[in-house]
């Protein structure tokens, strides 16, 4: 087992929520930058939110925006993603990541997650 562990995937239906965690074994949590990447099938992954060290910065891609909601517990070493309003173009694996500089090369990946929405 890596150092950040998801959980919270599943199988949703169109219009569908789930929540996303992501815990942090590690001891320096608040240093990291936190992001939520997500890869469908045949497509490249992609930087879906991120959420700086304090909580305080956060960034949505465009089609996540109004939709998902990106927070973290610094005191639980947990960072989540809220997903509402899910469609099928949402079915992905999730993955969690961690940074203290760029996307370019992440830290830290976990595991992933799988999210399936049905029609």
């Amino acid at each position: 087992q890596g150092r950040l562990v998801e959980s919270g995937g599943g199988l949703v239906q169109a219009g569908g929520s789930l929540k996303l965690s992501c815990v942090d074994s590690g001891r320096t949590f608040s240093r990291y930058i936190m992001g939520w990447f997500r890869q469908a099938p045949g497509k490249e992954r992609e930087l879906a939110a991120a959420i700086g060290g304090s909580g305080s910065t956060t960034y949505y891609a465009s089609f996540v925006k109004g939709r998902f909601t990106i927070s973290r517990d610094n005191a639980k070493n947990t960072v989540y993603l809220q997903m509402d309003s899910l469609g099928p173009e949402d079915t992905a694996v999730y993955y969690c990541a961690a940074t203290v500089a760029n996307w370019d090369r992440p830290d830290y990946w976990g595991q992933g997650t799988q999210v399936t929405v049905s029609s």
